[in-house]
């Protein structure tokens, strides 16, 4: 089930409780799944952690840090700007 283990920590289902009670709003389809179905027919997957989404008038590209007993809050703030510096520069925002 997605978001997968990964995004999210474990035990996987208090986790992601955890996560609604403290996320002020729903990631939408940011750590969820897509799935294509080739022109071949195959079937491909991939986890939504680096995904420039835009609907009705807004955009978006969700970033965020793997938070663990001994992570230091401002390295995980500079690895979230990183992480968002490539969209960022491609953009030329």
């Amino acid at each position: 089930a997605f978001p997968g283990g990964s995004i999210t920590g474990a035990p996987k289902v208090r986790a992601v409780e955890i996560i609604g009670e403290l996320e002020p709003t729903v990631r939408g389809p940011y750590c969820g799944a897509l799935f294509y179905h080739g022109f071949d027919g195959t079937f491909d997957s991939n986890l939504l952690i680096r995904t420039f989404i835009q609907s009705k008038g807004w955009r978006q590209f969700p970033v965020g840090g793997g938070i663990v007993s001994d992570s230091q809050p401002e390295a995980e703030y500079d690895e979230t700007l990183h992480k968002a510096a490539g969209l960022l520069s491609a953009l030329k925002v």
